[in-house]
């Protein structure tokens, strides 16, 4: 499979984050090594997938959708 890489401040302008919010909140929280991300050769450089981000995104939002959020952060699902 062909994946599209992407460096942090591509990744931040396509998806809206600032490139500081994606290295300090994102990464290694919701955005994981190997399925997110590589370290191509064993480098220090991250390259993010942005299929697997995409996909993600798009999860996340649907199982969000399918209830009410309650004031306790639980979710009512109606």
């Amino acid at each position: 499979m062909s994946y599209c890489y992407l460096t942090t401040a591509e990744l931040a302008e396509r998806i809206k984050y600032d490139a500081r919010t994606i290295r300090e909140r994102l990464k290694d929280d919701v955005l994981l090594e190997g399925i997110h991300y590589i370290r191509p050769f064993g480098g220090r450089k991250i390259l993010y997938l942005w299929e697997p981000i995409e996909r993600d995104m798009q999860l996340h939002s649907k199982e969000e959708s399918l209830g009410v959020p309650m004031a306790g952060g639980g979710v009512c699902h109606g």
